[in-house]
């Protein structure tokens, strides 16, 4: 007989997990089986999300990302049977599924594939979706491992299959656990190798940077949006510029809006967006605060570098762009936003509504403490320029005036 049971993430303090990237924390998936002796047999932790690429009825293009799991089953995960083979099975959503296979080969273990299904058919998930019925992809990986090593990979891992992006994270799976004890000894993926500085994911309030680099250029401004059921559920416009710090060496990359991509989520208390491209995933996080408002409180970045390293860092303690819901939050002049110490995002003409978006476009806005200076300080400007014309024409006025009386005296 096989025992089967769901082990939280220590600090989630939850018997189901669940990812929802977007969310207020980052959940990570988690599964333990035990055989027969009550003995673990397979351990797994991981995060993921599937973002997928579809065709409307009207020949439109939309992207839909699959990142809640709060619903996950696992029926016919599986340690090792008598074909020495063991599965990892996940099924979620309304006929969603993931299935990854391992098989055990003399002192070695096979990831053999990785298959994800996912359901045209949901118009929840897939608003008029031109194509309908379930759709499988695959992915063949067969890479060996060590039988008595736990496989480890932190760092960001795409997947593009068809018309599937597939993002793993923070994994760490042994699926032929020996003598009930999960391994100490970690096989690390090869992204996880490239650098030894690599930072990791840690949420944390963090100091702002002592220095900020001056750009000698400014980002392009990008137009974003992510859309539910319902229509847009999310607006962004913002020039958007990286600012990172590696062994006391600023580095800085300018997002171009030309070649990113965008993706996202709704929910009643929580909004994402992600931006993507062949070198960076970003996602702005924004939360509702007291039932009334709304502000940016987590960002997630992993950034790969020209000098071959891998940047990833990530703090869901922020407070920026706080405005009421139902309006929209607008900051013409550069802002920053500091995630860490070493890692900070330069904004330039942002406006942004996570919420309550109304036929697609922005609500009233409202304006940042440095765009509230400038609007004050231009009537100010206005009114001294215009007492010191005054003053100016007095003078003159006297001057003119003390000279023609004084002619007159001479006369």
């Amino acid at each position: 007989m096989m025992y089967f049971r769901l082990s939280p993430v220590p600090s989630s303090g939850l018997v189901l997990l669940c990812l929802l990237l977007g969310a207020v924390q980052s959940y990570a998936l988690e599964l333990t089986l035990n055989n027969t002796e009550k003995a673990i047999c397979l351990s797994a932790k991981w995060q993921m999300n599937f973002t997928i690429h579809y065709k409307t009825t009207n020949n439109t293009s939309k992207t839909v990302t699959i990142s809640d799991f709060s619903n996950a089953t696992y029926n016919g995960s599986s340690c090792r049977d008598n074909q020495n083979r063991s599965k990892i099975a996940v099924q979620f959503g309304s006929g969603f599924s993931w299935i990854v296979n391992f098989t055990m080969e003399a002192s070695n273990y096979l990831i053999d594939g990785i298959s994800f299904t996912y359901n045209m058919s949901d118009t929840t998930t897939f608003p008029d979706a031109a194509k309908k019925g379930s759709v499988t992809v695959h992915h063949s990986v067969t890479m060996k491992i060590p039988l008595s090593d736990i496989f480890r990979c932190n760092s960001l891992l795409t997947i593009p299959v068809d018309d599937v992006d597939q993002q793993y994270w923070d994994v760490l799976v042994q699926p032929f656990v020996e003598n009930g004890t999960v391994s100490r000894k970690e096989f690390i993926c090869d992204k996880d190798k490239i650098s030894t500085t690599i930072s990791p994911i840690i949420h944390t309030t963090v100091p702002s940077p002592t220095t900020t680099p001056t750009p000698k250029k400014n980002p392009e401004v990008g137009n974003y949006s992510v859309t539910n059921g319902n229509g847009t559920c999310l607006l962004a416009t913002m020039g958007l510029q990286l600012n990172i710090t590696q062994e006391k060496v600023p580095v800085i990359i300018n997002i171009n809006p030309n070649t990113t991509s965008f993706t996202g989520s709704c929910h009643p208390q929580i909004a994402q967006l992600r931006l993507n491209n062949s070198n960076i995933n970003l996602d702005f996080v924004f939360a509702m605060k007291n039932g009334n408002r709304f502000y940016l409180k987590e960002v997630n970045a992993s950034i790969y570098l020209t000098n071959s390293t891998v940047f990833s860092f990530g703090n869901n303690n922020l407070s920026y762009w706080d405005a009421p819901l139902g309006s929209s939050y607008m900051c013409i002049k550069e802002q920053i936003v500091s995630v860490s110490g070493k890692f900070q995002i330069n904004t330039f003409n942002l406006r942004v509504q996570p919420f309550n978006v109304k036929e697609g476009k922005y609500s009233t806005a409202e304006e940042c403490s440095a765009d509230s200076d400038l609007n004050f300080l231009i009537p100010v400007a206005v009114g001294v320029a215009l007492g010191s014309l005054i003053i100016v024409v007095f003078i003159s006025y006297m001057i003119g005036r003390r000279k023609s009386r004084t002619g007159y005296q001479s006369v």
